[in-house]
Order: structure tokens, then C-alpha cells, then sequence
């Protein structure tokens, strides 16, 4: 199998790889990658940790088999499973794996999603209305345009798309469409940069950027799985295991954001000097907030510029219960600032936590589209 057209730089892989290797380092480690696209950070986890089992799993059937003849030197300790990414829970149990140690989320689109102009991701490239991650199953965009009513196209263009000219472009599209069916991406993208007021289209990047993810969203039901995957990952985590979420709009990074800092923070009586048993964090934040890519990194993949990644560690409690001198049944001295969403201070040597207010995001890009 050749490979795909568009160059395959993994974003953030050495930030993902440092962050992760304390857990890839552990005994009979398993690793999943979530979003397993062309196999970018999956070959580099295979590579520099050589005990290490990967689970990959992906929708995109396509993306999978590239993904397969990248990694087939690799056959011995790789699953590679056609999945979305919240079926976790049935895929360990059909591989009889009871937990995993590392996990990473590359959310968004792949490249092989936005280079190949027939998936129908890019509006830059003239293409059939598809937009299906999984085009073997599912509604295409091009049946969302013609068919939805007009306020359940502006709900989705306004909710996943933040779009403010929401009524504006579906009063564009349902004039359009009692002519002729709309089948193509070019024709969606000249009727969302019509419909938007000129003054509006001058700054923000293309007009259409905000339309077309949000039919991308509704087209895969991307923040309804989302909603479940992550805390599925997190139920998954073995002690001192790690999970690296990379998200490229706001929509996802809010979703990630509350499942994260939920289990990071105390859910006893804040009154108590004493924390309950079971009230206590299960996670410790890794990173200060989202964490935005450097210049070089943004130089160096453009994709790149709009990402935020967050990570967290799965706390050991038989650690943490020597740590506090517990004995079972009994609470333990309330530790300041613990599971602060501000974050915690790093454990391993060496290791030091990146973003929040020291680092600024390059350029005026706010939202990108895909990952690499």
C-alpha cells in the first residue's frame, strides 16, 4: 500500500511521548491510541518502548489499514481494532485486557481525512458532501443540508459550529436547495461565504471553517462520544496510569476539560480537615490548564496551531495512603491544593509542567481543523 497524499507529522509527539513514558515504563504497559489515524505516535510509542502492548483504534477503515502496513513489524504486540473510540470498555473485554497504563486522544480530523478531497473535510478542495469518519455506515453532510429542517440546521451550525450568521447561511442553503440538490463542497462553501456579511468574511480564516465543522460534528456525533470516552479512558487507567487528550476546538477541550478536573478534585465537605475515605482525587493534573504548542512546533506542523493538550495521572492509593500514614477505614489530613485545577506539582524527576500563563499561543489562529 503507497501512502497517502499530505505529509504525516504527528503533533506534539515529544511532548506526548514525554508525558506518557513514566507510564509506558511500567510492567506489562498497554497503550492505547484513541485516534489512531496514519500511525504517527503509535509507531513512535512502539519504537522507544519496546516492551509495550498498543491498542489502536480508529472508525476509518482507511485509516486503519494505511495504519496496519506502517506498523506490521510491529504485528506481535498490536491490536488494531475498527472502533470508536467509547467502545473501549468492549474491546478490553474482548481482548481480555482488565486495564490499560497510557492513553493518548488526538481529536479532530486526520490528515488523510483532509488531504484526500474525496472524504469531503476540506472546503478548500471540491469534493461530495460526505465528512464521514466511517463512511461504511452513517448520514453523509450532503443528507444533513437537504434534509434537515431549517431550525435544526441552524441549532447545528450555531451549537457545533459557534457560527453567529447560523440563519443567515441555512436561509442560503434552504433557497438553493428547492432549486437543485446541494451535492459538492465547493458549492456549500460559496453559499456559506455569500450568505456572511463582507465585513465578517475579511478576518477568521476561510467563512465556511465554522459551517463545515459543524456539520462534521453532527455527521459523526463527535461530542456525544466524546462524552463518554473520555470517562470510559479514565475507568480504564491502572495506577499510575496516563491519559494525553489533545483537542483542537473549544467544544472538545470544555468536554475533556470537566471529565478531568471532576476527578482531580476532592469530593468531600470542604469544611472537614480530614478527607473522607473515597471522597480524595483520583487524578493528578500533569498540566496547568491546556497547554497550546510552541512556535517551532507550530512552524514545523501548522496543523498543530491550534491545539490544546491536557494530560493526567491516575493516582495510586496505596501510595497516596502511605503518603498520609491512613490506616483503612480512616480519613486522612486534607493536603493543600489538591487536585487544584490550577495544577499539581510534578512527581517524577525531571519532569515539569508546560502552558498555562507562561506561554502564549502563537499567531491569531483560535480554532484549527485536524490533527496530523
Amino acid at each position: 500500500m503507497g501512502e497517502p497524499r499530505g505529509a504525516h507529522v504527528p503533533v506534539l509527539l515529544e511532548r506526548c511521548l514525554e508525558l506518557l513514558a513514566p507510564a509506558l515504563s511500567l510492567p506489562g504497559a498497554v497503550h492505547v491510541d484513541f485516534t489512531l489515524g496514519l500511525g504517527g505516535h503509535a509507531e513512535a510509542v512502539l519504537e522507544r518502548h519496546p516492551a509495550v502492548i498498543l491498542i489502536g483504534l480508529d472508525r476509518d477503515t482507511e485509516a486503519l489499514a494505511h495504519a496496519r502496513h506502517r506498523l506490521e513489524r510491529f504485528a506481535g504486540r498490536i491490536h488494531l481494532v475498527h472502533a470508536v473510540y467509547h467502545e473501549l470498555p468492549r474491546v478490553l473485554d474482548e481482548l481480555g485486557i482488565p486495564a490499560i497504563h497510557s492513553g493518548l486522544f488526538d481529536l479532530g480530523v486526520s490528515s488523510l481525512q483532509l488531504d484526500e478531497a474525496d472524504r469531503g473535510f476540506a472546503y478548500a478542495q471540491d469534493a461530495p458532501l460526505d465528512m464521514r469518519m466511517d463512511q461504511s455506515t452513517g448520514v453523509t453532510a450532503e443528507e444533513i443540508v437537504n434534509t434537515y429542517e431549517p431550525g435544526a440546521l441552524v441549532r447545528v451550525l450555531r451549537q457545533y459550529g459557534e457560527e453567529k450568521f447560523a440563519p443567515r447561511i441555512v436561509s442560503a442553503i434552504v433557497r438553493e436547495r428547492a432549486k437543485s440538490r446541494i451535492t459538492s463542497t465547493a458549492r456549500l462553501a460559496e453559499l456559506v461565504k455569500d450568505a456572511i456579511p463582507a465585513a465578517a468574511r475579511r478576518t477568521g480564516g476561510n467563512p465556511a471553517k465554522r459551517t463545515f465543522q459543524a456539520l462534521r460534528i453532527e455527521v459523526n456525533g463527535e461530542l456525544e462520544v466524546l462524552e463518554s470516552a473520555v470517562p470510559h479512558a479514565l475507568d480504564a487507567l491502572a495506577p499510575k496510569g496516563r491519559l494525553v487528550v489533545m483537542s483542537y476546538q473549544s467544544l472538545e477541550d470544555r468536554i475533556v476539560k470537566r471529565a478531568l478536573t471532576s476527578r482531580a478534585r476532592s469530593t468531600g465537605p470542604i469544611d472537614l480537615p480530614v478527607e473522607l475515605p473515597g471522597t480524595g482525587p483520583t487524578l493528578r493534573l500533569l498540566t496547568r490548564g491546556s497547554e497550546p504548542p510552541t512556535e517551532e512546533e507550530v512552524a514545523e506542523n501548522p496543523r498543530a496551531a491550534s491545539v490544546k493538550l491536557r494530560a493526567v495521572e491516575r493516582i495510586d492509593e496505596q501510595e497516596q495512603g502511605r503518603t498520609y500514614n491512613r490506616a483503612p477505614g480512616t480519613g486522612r489530613e486534607r493536603p493543600r491544593m489538591a487536585g487544584s485545577a490550577r495544577g499539581a506539582k510534578p512527581e517524577q524527576p525531571g519532569e515539569t509542567t508546560r502552558g498555562g500563563r507562561g506561554r502564549l499561543r502563537p499567531g491569531a489562529n483560535e480554532e484549527g481543523e485536524g490533527r496530523a
